[in-house]
């Protein structure tokens, strides 16, 4: 059975920083690209993060670059999401997941429902207070 467990989540202020983690089983990390989402009440999941499978290329939303990076430790098969100057609005539960292509140039593409490898986990839920 294929997974992903997201953890690492808490309270922060505005302006501090977070490590998010995600934990890969059933599959090779290595093999695939992966990306962070994020979901809040009411709305659509969006991706604002993504890496290839070698951590060769990133990609950012535009409302989170410059504040986060995405990294990946293929031999402990995790993604981690380093979060500095959060701010109230990135409030959100994070989901990870390994991605069918990359699609660096297009994040809309890359973030669709149909370029997800693993069914989605429960995430972890990042507040920021201001």
């Amino acid at each position: 059975v294929q997974v992903v467990v997201e953890s690492g989540g808490g309270l922060v202020q505005s302006g501090g920083s977070l490590r998010l983690s995600c934990a890969a089983s059933g599959f090779t990390l290595s093999n695939y690209a992966m990306s962070w989402y994020r979901q809040t009440p009411g709305k659509e999941r969006e991706l604002v993060a993504a890496i290839t499978n070698r951590a060769l290329s990133t990609a950012y939303a535009d409302s989170v670059k410059g504040r986060f990076t995405v990294s990946r430790d293929n031999a402990k098969n995790t993604m981690y999401l380093q979060m500095n100057s959060l701010k109230p609005d990135d409030t959100a539960v994070y989901y990870c997941n390994a991605n069918k292509r990359w699609y660096g140039n297009d994040l809309r593409t890359m973030g669709g429902p149909d370029n997800v490898l693993v069914s989605w986990g429960q995430g972890t839920q990042v507040t920021v207070s201001s």
